[in-house]
């Protein structure tokens, strides 16, 4: 790592730079990350922050309340991860993504700092994940953001994001996913990002499991945090959830929960009704049943990585089928057993023709496995591709006839490759870069 940190002349030495840091992998716990912020100065102090955890629903909330913020005038801060293309998408300020030369700059500012740590003990140096979330802080901070929008990299009580003293703390949902991390049920889970909870601060809940909800009850009472939950504010009825323009029955769920942490804000911050409408109404998220027309065929994006987004999946191809009447053809890739699992089950219901590929991820499902999963019954649905093959160039679908439905589901990075070849004026994609 020395002779690249040395030479971090341009974009290109950087990312490798930041690459080798990626490869080291994630290493749990916030001291590193309290010392580094220490070095900065407390970027992360600088500006009012909402933070968010969540198995799924985080970033779509995140983004719905940058939207809301942006329109009612604030300068909003938005960090999320994994990026889909290009990864200055992580640190955003107005929905302006940090650039190249600015990544350039914040590594080259970062670098001593990082080696400075790392000259007392080898573990002491920052991650990608660390560095990249000493990026956003200081972007916010020099930016002078209203309000940062911060979502958790994975779990939440040691994530590096939770050196932040947020206004309000969100955890959007509760599931099955990263146990090896996290834990094997529910409430586990739960405990890891209830590690967001402040004392004295509100903490917004979606629609949770009882367990879950409970795990979270109990830290949150613990820290004198107020409890707001949508289920307790809107009820069960959907009807009675607000609109935004993002699909999905979860979209509302998700609306509803950026709503309540927006009420929880100081009032000089906190958004009128009227911006909370045209806030949700206007929300940019890729990826979350994204409809796009290629060569004549609808094609949909939706990220579906682990069992509770293979539920909501299920829900929304119902509905797809329902509204066309006719089977869509289905493109799937995801990384791991259990996540491929969960995805088939659902989709081998509704797809006239299972397309399975493979993403450029080194923890990506092989084509075999995920054959191996697929019931005698169904192999007749299934089809070896590749992305290459599926969308040879920006307009072109070689999947079913004019007017025909094309989805392309499962993990999050294979939706990143999608757009990288759909939608050119992102850049070339920076799938090493992707995890974590």
């Amino acid at each position: 790592m020395k002779s690249v940190a040395n030479n971090l002349s341009d974009y290109a030495s950087v990312t490798e730079y930041l690459y080798a840091l990626k490869i080291g992998g994630m290493k749990f716990g916030i001291d590193r990350m309290r010392r580094l912020t220490a070095e900065l100065g407390h970027p992360e102090l600088a500006y009012p922050v909402i933070h968010l955890a969540g198995t799924n629903g985080k970033g779509s909330v995140a983004a719905m309340l940058e939207s809301i913020f942006r329109s009612a005038g604030r300068r909003t801060g938005l960090y999320t991860s994994p990026h889909l293309v290009k990864i200055g998408e992580r640190v955003q300020v107005d929905r302006q993504i940090l650039t190249e030369a600015e990544i350039v700059t914040y590594t080259r500012e970062l670098q001593p700092v990082a080696a400075r740590a790392a000259a007392f003990a080898a573990d002491e140096h920052a991650t990608f994940f660390e560095f990249m979330t000493a990026m956003a802080f200081l972007q916010f901070k020099r930016k002078q953001v209203d309000v940062a929008l911060v979502e958790v990299g994975l779990g939440g009580r040691l994530d590096a994001t939770n050196v932040v003293q947020p206004e309000v703390s969100v955890i959007t949902s509760i599931g099955l996913d990263h146990c090896a991390e996290l834990g094997d049920t529910v409430e586990k889970i739960a405990y890891e990002k209830a590690g967001i909870i402040k004392p004295d601060r509100p903490v917004v809940i979606g629609r949770l499991p009882a367990g879950a909800e409970r795990v979270i009850r109990e830290v949150a009472a613990t820290n004198g945090a107020r409890v707001h939950s949508v289920r307790e504010e809107f009820g069960e009825a959907l009807e009675k959830y607000p609109m935004t323009n993002l699909e999905g029955d979860y979209q509302r769920w998700n609306a509803a929960t950026a709503i309540l942490a927006a009420r929880l804000l100081p009032a000089k911050l906190r958004p009128d009704e009227a911006a909370m409408v045209r806030g949700l109404t206007g929300v940019n998220w890729p990826g979350r049943w994204q409809r796009l027309s290629v060569g004549g065929r609808a094609v949909i994006l939706d990220a579906s990585h682990n069992p509770e987004g293979a539920e909501v999946l299920e829900r929304n191809l119902q509905r797809l089928v329902a509204e066309t009447g006719h089977q869509p053809i289905i493109v799937a890739g995801v990384l791991g057993e259990f996540r491929a699992r969960a995805l088939l089950e659902v989709v081998l219901k509704y797809a006239r023709e299972l397309h399975l590929v493979t993403p450029r991820q080194n923890r990506a499902t092989p084509y075999e496995t995920m054959r191996a999963l697929v019931p005698p019954a169904s192999h007749h649905l299934i089809r070896e591709g590749t992305l290459e093959q599926v969308f040879p160039d920006a307009t072109t679908c070689t999947l079913g006839a004019p007017g025909e439905t094309v989805v392309v589901t499962g993990s999050i990075y294979l939706l990143g490759e999608v757009l990288e070849r759909l939608e050119p004026g992102r850049g070339a994609g920076e799938g090493k870069l992707q995890d974590f």
